[in-house]
């Protein structure tokens, strides 16, 4: 059987008709699967990172102005630190640190570990950066919850006191060459109340329970595009939905990049990253190219 595979790697922004509520619904597949698949990450350190890139571009697609959205988040857990980095060309690159065998013994039971399991006590930050002539603006909350999306509701509710739901969903489908990580999410927000939109209470109420019955399984289903998901859940009311952002799995490493970096370090300390043959091998955490640099053209600079 031929599958009729919907569009994906795209975050969508939606307004439910007439009503003071807004959202927006992500679905990564190649994208998801490329940042994932650069590493062997155990499925629960996977299954983070990608619930870690759908929050990224979720709240990153919403930036007015060009820079970049960084998700992250570390503890004192099996999983030591996950990031995601968001700019507004729709760019996502993410990685992991963590503890391999603290990771097995927390995978153990029949239920897959969640955030608050696997980073344990620390904290939640979401940082803007709009770049080298702007100050960074930094979020921090503490992680609570046993989900990343309860982490980030409780974020955006001390951080911003906006009214948000967030449901995230990573898992692999075969596309017919094999299995391929995905992912998927929804964020809905409350529009504050106002002489104009008066009580939007009951408004929220009835759209959060529209929003309750959504599926994990539908948020990464690979035949289900944005807009069919959207009008099962919210037809009752009407939602409209926006043109939808493209988004791709790119690193910003570069040879250039490394060379400027590693000539940072003294001689002495360029001496002793030189290996066997004669060069000094440098590994991208987020995207795990590895960059060979001859001592030679770091003594030209």
């Amino acid at each position: 059987m031929t599958l009729t595979l919907a569009p994906d790697d795209l975050v969508a922004p939606f307004q439910i008709e007439g009503e003071p509520v807004r959202g927006r619904l992500v679905r990564l597949g190649a994208a998801v699967d490329k940042i994932l698949a650069a590493h062997n990450y155990p499925e629960a350190v996977a299954n983070l990172l990608g619930e870690t890139c759908a929050l990224a571009a979720l709240v990153g697609s919403n930036l007015k102005f060009e820079g970049r959205m960084i998700v992250q988040a570390q503890g004192d857990g099996p999983v030591r630190y996950v990031v995601c980095d968001y700019d507004t060309s729709g760019a996502l690159r993410g990685y992991c640190r963590y503890d391999q065998e603290a990771v097995e013994a927390v995978s153990k039971g029949f239920v897959r570990p969640g955030a608050k399991t696997l980073l344990g006590s620390g904290v939640f930050i979401m940082t803007v950066d709009q770049g080298p002539d702007m100050d960074r603006y930094q979020g921090v909350t503490a992680i609570e919850g046993e989900t990343l999306a309860l982490c980030a509701e409780q974020y955006f509710a001390q951080s911003e006191q906006t009214p948000t739901r967030v449901r995230l969903a990573v898992g692999q489908a075969d596309m017919g060459d094999g299995p391929q990580w995905r992912a998927g999410g929804m964020l809905i927000q409350n529009i504050a109340e106002d002489d104009a939109r008066g009580p939007t209470a009951d408004a929220w109420t009835r759209t959060q329970a529209f929003f309750e019955t959504v599926g994990e399984d539908e948020l990464i289903d690979p035949t289900i595009s944005a807009d069919t998901l959207l009008f099962r859940l919210f037809h009752e009311d009407g939602v409209r939905v926006f043109e939808a952002k493209p988004l791709t799995a790119t690193c910003r490493c570069s040879q250039e990049r490394i060379v400027s970096v590693l000539a940072s370090f003294s001689p002495e300390e360029q001496s002793d990253m030189v290996e066997a043959d004669g060069q000094i091998r440098v590994t991208c955490e987020y995207c795990s190219s590895v960059y060979a640099v001859a001592p030679e053209v770091l003594k030209s600079l």
